[in-house]
């Protein structure tokens, strides 16, 4: 499987990966209850970079899934069903993911779930465990991608 389809979701890895650094920084500089434009900036500026993180973390994962033939998950719950997947070995291949890090890219889904659907209640205080995992998915992420690589694709290095 050393071909193309792994630059692809390398790439989605690495934005997912950068994203989630910057949702840290963003978070760690504050700035959230600033009056007018500044506050409602640092506010979106968060919320934005946690949702991006999460979907190219998404991204990687049905690529990886076509990539082995599986099919995606389909269904009201398929953002849930693939963390959950991607978490478990399969028939044929390991878990893509460790439990802490599906772990924690299960939180970011459940805060892009709420930060989609409710823009307007968005609370930075309780956006705390969700940056605390965007800081282990930034960390641990990739690691986690290129072990599940070279055991599928020993010779993809």
């Amino acid at each position: 499987m050393s071909d193309g389809r792994w630059f692809d979701i390398d790439a989605d890895v690495n934005a997912a990966v950068e994203h989630f650094r910057r949702s840290v920084e963003l978070h760690r500089e504050g700035g959230f209850d600033a009056a007018g434009l500044e506050g409602y900036r640092a506010q979106m500026a968060l919320m934005h970079s946690l949702q991006s993180g999460h979907t190219s973390l998404e991204g990687a994962l049905v690529r990886i899934l076509e990539m082995l033939g599986e099919e995606r998950p389909t269904g009201d719950n398929w953002h849930a069903d693939l963390i959950r997947r991607a978490a478990a070995p399969l028939a044929g291949r390991p878990a893509i993911l460790s439990e802490s890090m599906a772990l924690a890219a299960d939180e970011l889904r459940r805060f892009r779930h709420i930060a989609t659907h409710n823009y307007d209640n968005f609370r930075v205080e309780s956006a705390a465990p969700t940056v605390e995992a965007a800081k282990q998915l930034a960390a641990g992420l990739t690691a986690d991608i290129l072990a599940f690589k070279r055991i599928i694709d020993p010779s993809g290095d």
